[in-house]
Parts: structure tokens; C-alpha cells; sequence
């Protein structure tokens, strides 16, 4: 959520940012109501300046040679009226702050300066690329035949079991997915200093309200039945960041380099608008794994922790040795709480093309304000907002149909990448 003040500050220059991102900021509809709010404030505290005053005249009156007993009442009816105005007011002024929270909760982030110009993903700006796409001397299959040949790969059967968009995994190709999860938790737990955390996988109104996801994406989301109003979690990125909500962290808490977790978690999503897109194999899923990364910094280091937080993400690419490519998202692209993110895009040569597996956000304190995350800072001793951050680290589904392609042979199997090996205890997927 944005920050008031700031908006109050400069309403012109937060709608001309938003308009890059396709979001229309009526700044008189903002200023009638930010007006209307002040004006319900100070009425009010007109009001309850009045009621003192009202207050002393019994002494007064009975000055004047009214009775004790009437001068009472005359102050008590007087007293009414004013607490029943205060009343109005009060609910006036609550509705109207109703409406000033529901406009800032609907209002995307301000993207940072550095954020390239753009309408769609086609303004996205390539910023590197790591590794050469294999030249194969055979007919390149994509992942769904590749993993049906090996009979390990069945969307039939998971059509039957529950509907289009899920997938069943036999065999080694089952365990050939559990080990990238383990592969990518040791990798930042070992190697990048982030903490594992387990975390519920489904959440309240208040958690996704937190993050972003609602009121704006309520139709992309797995509702489940009941009073409770539970949802599935889309990503760990809700449960995770929602970890710091209604907290101050002391700064010794942060350490030098923030807080930094990494959570393996199912991912539930309703694709609302996808429909159409991606309806073969594992490339678009309503449920699908991954390992995500979520960072909880100060602010002044939000910026280097967005580098740290992409190149932990791109180092399991190294590793597994799949080519791809780095690109900074435009401002008409970039996701509704982000003010810079970068998507890391993997190679799959049976789309002879690069496919997101990693989108790595800074947040700023957007998230933070509407979670009140905050942390205390000892040059003032006073609480401030904490920077948030996240990423995939990596998209587990998409990471196995990039291996299965990048790693085809000509007669149907599988290579497994080298760094693999020794989680899956073999070097090879084959039909058994």
C-alpha cells in the first residue's frame, strides 16, 4: 500500500507514475475524499471543544438564578445534541476513511527509477544471458512426450483424479522432482544464508491482503468452503512475508544482511486468466511446487538485496547447467506490489524459446505498510517499515520440464544433470 502522505504530498506525480502502469489515479475523486475526511476531523474536534465549554455553563446559569436542578437539564440537552453530532460525524468520518483505504488497497506500487518504460512484456529489457542452448542432431521432443515415453509422466490419469492443469509422476521422475527440492533448500540454506521455515498452506483474508493478493487478484485464487474464509496459498511468498505482520523486529534481529527465509511449498492457483494458455503439460498448473525465497530488509539495503536475491535464484541454474536469460521487468509489466523485479527466463528447446522460472521482486515498503512489518531503528529508537523481498528459487515444476528437455537423448532418455546425481542416485532416467 502506498503511502498516504505521500500521495497528499504530490498527487499529480503518483498518477502520472501509476499511468505508465496502466492504472488510472483519479486525483479529484482522491482529493474530494481526503478533503471530506479532514473536514469530518475537524468538525469533530469543533464539536468536543463545545462540549467542554458547554460543560461549565451549569455554574453559569445557576449564577444568573436558575435552578440547580433546570440548569442541569438545559446542559444535559445541550450535551445530547452535541454527542449525537459527534456520533455522525465519527461514522462519517469512518466511512469516508472506509473509502480512502479501499482506493490505496486497489492502488499498485510506484515502480523505481530504474524501471525501463513499457506497455507489455515485449518493452522488458534482456540483461544477460548465462550458458548456449544445446544444438541436437534428432527431432527435439517437448517434456510431455518425453515423459510419457518413459511411461513416467501421466496427465490422464490426473484428468481423471481431478480435472485439466494437473499432472501424476511415476517413478524416477517423481523422485527426479523431490530432488530438486532438496537440491535447491540445500543450496540456500547451505550456501546463502537463508533459515528454512515450514509454513501453513492455506492462510486468512488478512495474510493475502498483506502480500498484495487481495482485494485486486480474489479470482486467481482456491477459495475453500466454510465461515473461515481459508484460501490455498498461490505462493509461500503470503504465509512467509506474513510471518513479520503486526511485528517489530529489534535491529540486531536483522543481523547484517536481514531476515532471510527459504520455504518449499505446494502452490495453488486458478489460472482465471489463462484460459487457453499453456494447456499442455506442466508449464501452467493449478497446483505446482516451488522453493521460494523472502528476504526482510532495512531499507537503505532493499536495492543490493534484490541483486543477492536473483543471483541466489540464478545459481541453481548454474549448477543444474540449463541456459537462460536475465530481464528487467517494464513498468507496464512488473507485478501490482513491485516496484522492480527481474525474471529469470530458462531455455526450453521444444518452444525454442526462454520461459520464466523465476520472477525476484523488491517490494519496498509496500507490503510492510499493510502489514505494519516494521523494525526498530537505533539511530532514532523509533520503528519504521522493512523492506520486503522475494523470489523463486526455483519454480520446481518448470525447472524438471527444463531438465527433461535440456537433457533429452536421442533414444528417449533422460541425462540427469551431474549435480543431481547424487540425490537421485543415478545418472540417467530410462524406461524401466
Amino acid at each position: 500500500m502506498l503511502d498516504i502522505k505521500a500521495v497528499r504530498q504530490d498527487p499529480e506525480g503518483v498518477a502520472r507514475a501509476l499511468e505508465k502502469r496502466g492504472y488510472n489515479f483519479d486525483v479529484a475523486a482522491f482529493k474530494e475524499l481526503d478533503a471530506r475526511r479532514k473536514q469530518a476531523d475537524i468538525d469533530s474536534q469543533n464539536l468536543l471543544a463545545e462540549r467542554k465549554s458547554v460543560s461549565r455553563k451549569i455554574g453559569q446559569l445557576v449564577g444568573q438564578g436558575v435552578p440547580v436542578e433546570e440548569a442541569k437539564a438545559q446542559v444535559n440537552q445541550t450535551l445530547d445534541k452535541i454527542a449525537q453530532q459527534v456520533d455522525a460525524l465519527t461514522e462519517q468520518a469512518k466511512q469516508v476513511q472506509g473509502e480512502l483505504d479501499e482506493l490505496l488497497l486497489s492502488m499498485p506500487n510506484l515502480p523505481a527509477a530504474n524501471v525501463p518504460a513499457g506497455s507489455s512484456e515485449a518493452d522488458n529489457v534482456e540483461i544477460s544471458r548465462w550458458g548456449t542452448p544445446r544444438v541436437f542432431d534428432f527431432e527435439i521432443k517437448d517434456h510431455v512426450d518425453l515423459g510419457e515415453g518413459l511411461g513416467l509422466f501421466d496427465t490422464d490419469t490426473a484428468g481423471k483424479i481431478t480435472g485439466a492443469r494437473f499432472t501424476v509422476m511415476y517413478g524416477e521422475l517423481a523422485r527426479l522432482h523431490r530432488a530438486l527440492i532438496q537440491f535447491m533448500l540445500n543450496l540456500h540454506t547451505g550456501q546463502h544464508g537463508y533459515r528454512e521455515i515450514y509454513v501453513p498452506y492455506i492462510v486468512n483474508r488478512d495474510s493475502l491482503r498483506g502480500t498484495g493478493q487481495l482485494p485486486k487478484f480474489e479470482e486467481d485464487l482456491f477459495r475453500l468452503e466454510g465461515e473461515q474464509g481459508y484460501y490455498l496459498i498461490p505462493t509461500a511468498e503470503v504465509p512467509v512475508t506474513n510471518v513479520a505482520r503486526d511485528r517489530i523486529f529489534e535491529d540486531a534481529e536483522l543481523g547484517d544482511e536481514g531476515v532471510k527465509f527459504a520455504c518449499h511449498t505446494p502452490c495453488f492457483r486458478s489460472e482465471a486468466g489463462s484460459y487457453g494458455r499453456d494447456t499442455r503439460g506442466m508449464i501452467r498448473q493449478h497446483q505446482f511446487e516451488k522453493v521460494e525465497l523472502v528476504q526482510l530488509v532495512r531499507p537503505a539495503q532493499s536495492e543490493a538485496a534484490l541483486e543477492q536475491l536473483t543471483s541466489h535464484a540464478e545459481r541453481v541454474l548454474q549448477l543444474l547447467e540449463l541456459p537462460y536469460r536475465k530481464v528487467i521487468l517494464c513498468d507496464g509489466d512488473i507485478g501490482f506490489g513491485a516496484r522492480q523485479t527481474y525474471d529469470l527466463e530458462v531455455w526450453l528447446p521444444a518452444q525454442d524459446t526462454y520461459r520464466e522460472i523465476s520472477s525476484c521482486s523488491n517490494f519496498g515498503d509496500f507490503q510492510a505498510r499493510r502489514m505494519q512489518a516494521r523494525w526498530r531503528n537505533p539511530a532514532t529508537g523509533k520503528p519504521e517499515l522493512l523492506h520486503t523481498l522475494n523470489g523463486s528459487g526455483l519454480a520446481v515444476g518448470r525447472t524438471l520440464v527444463a531438465i527433461l528437455e535440456n537433457y533429452q537423448q536421442a533414444d528417449g532418455s533422460i541425462a540427469v544433470p551431474e549435480a543431481l546425481q547424487p540425490l537421485l542416485g543415478c545418472a540417467r532416467l530410462q524406461k524401466g
